[in-house]
């Protein structure tokens, strides 16, 4: 392995780095800013009236523009790769807003409330798959690259096509639908393995339940309950309990909320494999059969969706897949917006490796130097965030300590007010002193545009306002910073033509970890055997629900968990429960020793008392890094080449006059004048808060200048005081280098996993 550390050697950049990416080029939102129309706008003056011959001359220009850009729009909608993007993202709209809008004859007079949205509609599209460095499908597949410390610039293998590897998986909502279907049966009761609820105690005849008084039962539910393993099925019980009603007695368990008795498949990627395991080891002849009938149906759905090419054929594909999912599970084939749970809708989704790799060299390197300060000021937010937390739970052990023994059941949830009331104030109380020092550190000046400094000016400063040890739990020893480079061209980068930009820092997290980026690498042991160097030895981790809200769901589940590494169940046991060192909360001791809370497992092993926290941790820490605090302003901060913070503004939406323009031609001109009163840059991304995601903006674009009117329209309509949040699109369209084996140039991220080694 390839060792490669910022300066000061705390921290270490893991050999193999993600590449994110769109599937198409960059300069296809360019097409939509016609040419020469920004510059006849910008020669009306602010305060000139828009009227007379002259602005007559321009509304025509403008209409022309826009019908060339509809036509244009067109060729976009009608390009198949465009068109099997959007059937994997909103299959119904290729009918609903595609169909009818290519059926469209453009003219300027035909331009119509309708024909705009569906404008519209392909334009939002479009800026997602040309300029989002998102990571879902063909529009937006997993690159690889790694660091050459014999190279000076940047290496691009382009490999044969955009995509080297592309797989179908189940959202696992679907197979969970399948196995709840199957396990409805009478007949599937006796096969299915009845769990203990992991934070459900049990010693000898007592039952504890944390929170409630504890209960003695007799001896044959004690029997059964001891032998709720998630592995013995019923029928197995039954067989090791000769003469007891074990049917009976798991009733009353489940009843009384202490044991699951239904068909759980464990959290994982492939969730069918766990199903068809299960209906392997079905007694039952004709429900074994009935359930891999149903199984191989889905099978076959999937394995046509797979080799589907082109729209038309994904449609037919999914549409069949989904009937027969809804024929077999008597369930919708999608959610619901609203359900509430990951973001997963469909009955399965597509994760693609792209066939591009990239090779850094040491100009690349040397240039990260600035990431030190930054990485080491995120360690001290969530070791400074760990301390507040255990102080927290120290007083609630030590409450619960002065009654006897302490299980980790007890005290997890006897945690519940400071994790979600204490903790979350102590996380932004830290982010107020974090964001005071790096203000301190950076002194940008009022109403400055551009803050540029030397490592040298910020890093001694740095090193004395977040001195201390840093990391708090062992997740914590991970970063992962988003950075992007600007540059006109991988050859650019080797003649020093380049700065970097930091994109996101994520903390506390290895996000390479995430299923989506470990089934996607073409050699899984390389991630195992970097996450063992890392980790010589076993870690605690948590096992979380499959789904929950938009952070959690199958693709983003940590997937570099080693046999060596052990999982604790804290309310939801996911995992399989066959899986050696797997545990129930209910059977872990919290123990103090040498001043410090610990967990002890059954079998003896000990890990610090702060790991069983560190989802929660890593939840509060995600948003803290932010090096300046919000304001109406704030500039770009340069140090050496890294940009570690890119110009912003926070703008009201009732205060820009030009949204509520009727008239397209003036509505584009007055917006023109407002982004330059502002002094917005041309490319921008914008996040509203009535918007789901931020979407890109090119002023010199009407399609993208209306889309912003709309979305401000929409905001000051729901919130009179609502902001919206410009940021400067920094690597523009046109500083790209990521290409594939056609020449065409890709907008790209280079995710990066730091380790802190002290």
């Amino acid at each position: 392995m390839t060792d490669t550390y910022l300066p000061g050697g705390r921290w270490r950049l893991w050999e193999q780095f993600a590449l994110r990416g769109p599937g198409f080029p960059a300069d296809g939102v360019l097409r939509l800013a016609p040419t020469g129309l920004a510059e006849a706008a910008d020669k009306f003056e602010a305060g000139e009236q828009l009227t007379g011959e002259r602005w007559t001359a321009f509304a025509e220009l403008y209409a022309d523009a826009a019908v060339e850009s509809a036509h244009v729009l067109q060729d976009i909608a009608r390009t198949p790769a465009f068109r099997e993007a959007v059937a994997w993202q909103n299959r119904p709209v290729l009918a609903s807003g595609i169909a009818p809008f290519l059926n469209w004859t453009p003219s300027a007079a035909g331009r119509t409330s309708m024909p705009r949205q569906r404008e519209e509609l392909v334009a939002h599209y479009w800026q997602r798959f040309c300029v989002k460095n998102d990571t879902i499908g063909f529009f937006g597949p997993v690159g690889w690259g790694r660091w050459d410390g014999s190279a000076h610039g940047v290496s691009v293998d382009p490999g044969t096509g955009l995509t080297a590897d592309s797989t179908v998986y189940w959202a696992s909502w679907a197979i969970d639908a399948l196995a709840a279907r199957l396990g409805e049966d009478p007949a599937a009761r006796p096969w299915v393995a009845p769990r203990r609820v992991p934070f459900v105690r049990l010693d000898g005849l007592l039952v504890t339940v944390p929170g409630r008084r504890p209960q003695t039962v007799g001896a044959e539910a004690a029997a059964v309950l001891a032998r709720c393993d998630g592995v013995r099925t019923a029928h197995r019980l039954a067989e090791e309990l000769p003469g007891v009603d074990v049917p009976a007695v798991l009733d009353e368990l489940v009843a009384k909320r202490w044991a699951q008795w239904r068909l759980e498949i464990p959290a994982s990627t492939h969730p069918e494999r766990d199903l068809r395991a299960w209906l392997g080891q079905v007694g039952d002849p004709a429900l074994r059969e009935r359930g891999t009938d149903a199984l191989d149906a889905l099978e076959r759905g999937r394995a046509a969706v797979a080799a589907a090419s082109g729209a038309e054929q994904v449609v037919e594909a999914l549409v069949a897949l989904e009937a027969e999912f809804t024929a077999l599970t008597e369930t919708a084939a999608v959610r619901e917006k609203s359900a509430g749970t990951a973001p997963c809708r469909a009955v399965v989704y597509a994760d693609t490796r792209r066939s591009a790799t990239a090779h850094l060299g040491t100009a690349v390197r040397d240039a990260l130097a600035p990431l030190e300060p930054l990485l080491s000021s995120a360690g001290w937010l969530t070791g400074r965030l760990a301390e507040a937390v255990m102080a927290g739970a120290r007083g609630v052990y030590e409450q619960l300590a002065a009654q006897g023994p302490v299980d980790l059941a007890s005290f997890w949830f006897a945690c519940m007010p400071v994790l979600h009331g204490d903790a979350r104030r102590a996380a932004g109380q830290l982010q107020r002193a974090f964001q005071e020092h790096w203000q301190a550190i950076l002194r940008p000046r009022p109403g400055a545009r551009r803050v540029q400094l030397t490592l040298d000016q910020v890093a001694g400063e740095a090193a004395a306002r977040f001195a201390g040890p840093g990391g708090g739990w062992t997740a914590a020893r991970y970063l992962s910073p988003d950075v992007m480079i600007a540059a006109e061209g991988a050859e650019a980068i080797g003649r020093g033509a380049f700065h970097l930009v930091l994109g996101e820092l994520h903390l506390a997290s290895n996000t390479l970890g995430a299923s989506l980026f470990v089934h996607q690498h073409p050699d899984r042991a390389e991630l195992d055997a970097l996450t063992g160097r890392d980790h010589p030895g076993p870690r605690l981790l948590p096992l979380l629900p499959k789904e929950h809200r938009s952070r959690l769901s199958a693709r983003v589940k940590y997937a570099l968990t080693r046999p060596e590494d052990y999982q604790v169940a804290l309310v939801d046991f996911t995992a399989d429960p066959g899986r050696p060192r797997s545990v129930r909360s209910a059977d872990v001791a919290v123990v103090e020793r040498d001043g410090e809370l610990r967990v002890v497992l059954p079998d003896g092993a000990g890990f610090p008392a702060v790991d069983v926290f560190s989802h929660v941790l890593t939840t509060l820490a995600m948003d803290l890094f932010q090096v300046l605090p919000e304001a109406d302003h704030t500039p770009r901060v340069t140090v050496d080449r890294l940009v570690v913070a890119r110009e912003q503004w926070r703008l009201p939406a009732a205060g820009a006059a030009f949204a509520v323009e009727k008239d397209e031609a003036r509505r584009y001109v007055r917006a023109r004048r407002w982004r330059e009163e502002h002094g917005l840059p041309r490319y921008v991304f914008v996040v509203s808060p009535t918007e789901p995601r931020p979407f890109y903006v090119d002023f010199d674009s009407p399609v993208y200048v209306n889309i912003l009117a709309k979305a401000l329209r929409r905001l000051a309509g729901k919130d009179p005081e609502g902001r919206i949040t410009v940021t400067e699109m920094l690597p523009s369209p046109e500083q790209v280098w990521l290409t594939d084996d056609e020449g065409a140039a890709y907008t790209s991220e280079l995710r990066f996993v730091a380790v802190d080694e002290h």
